[in-house]
């Protein structure tokens, strides 16, 4: 692996992140997953993308921040459209901003020339922070701030949800080996998927449609 080129992956365990842990290794990357323990409802995520990378055999690292986040209530029974109108109560201020400056800063102590980040702009729930101007914005902020930065690589952001499960199964990965529900049941001995929230509904929507689709191998997503 020696001659591979490094790159730092944000990895929370859900379906986007974990294929960008994949495609990384795809395109002949050597991937180091970045998990950021950050007082999420769901600490399941953690426990999944540590199985992750344990299955692929991939570096893991995680890192430990705290801030003061708003209260936030986990809609339920929305339809796709209803997702798309605007903005989900479940957006963080400032997440994906903070989580790409740690990745950033990472990549420097690891000797990374890129980070990966699995947003998408297509099937999502309005987040600002998850569109290619955010991108484009934060790479010019960070130009700005450190000399030669990382190249900021978003492979999943014009691709739908469906297209990214294809990959997904393209790539070894069953709906149930990742995780991505906001409000879990942990009531049993393993926790469940709710599956009513915006999260449940939207990664369900994702290997839904791609069963009911035609089957073949997707075109390799490009590099964003």
């Amino acid at each position: 692996m020696s001659g591979q080129k490094k790159c730092v992956v944000l990895h929370s365990g859900g379906l986007d992140s974990t294929l960008c842990l994949l495609l990384a290794r795809t395109h002949g990357r050597q991937p180091r997953s970045l998990g950021i323990s950050y007082g999420q409802r769901q600490q399941i995520e953690i426990e999944y993308a540590a199985r992750q990378c344990r299955r692929f055999g991939i570096e893991r690292h995680l890192v430990d921040v705290g801030w003061q986040k708003p209260h936030i209530d986990v809609p339920t029974g929305r339809s796709m459209d209803e997702m798309r109108s605007g903005i989900a109560p479940t957006f963080l201020p400032g997440r994906n901003a903070v989580f790409l400056a740690i990745a950033c800063a990472e990549a420097a102590g690891a000797g990374a020339e890129e980070v990966w980040i699995g947003v998408n702009a297509v099937d999502y729930s309005g987040y600002p922070d998850c569109r290619e101007s955010f991108l484009t914005a934060f790479r010019n902020m960070w130009a700005e701030a450190v000399p030669n930065p990382p190249r900021i690589v978003a492979p999943l952001v014009n691709l739908t949800k469906p297209q990214i499960a294809a990959w997904a199964r393209e790539l070894g990965l069953k709906p149930g080996d990742t995780w991505s529900c906001y409000a879990p049941d942990l009531s049993g001995s393993e926790p469940k998927p709710c599956g009513v929230c915006d999260a449940c509904i939207l990664h369900n929507h994702a290997w839904a449609e791609l069963d009911a689709g035609p089957r073949g191998t997707p075109d390799i997503p490009a590099l964003q």
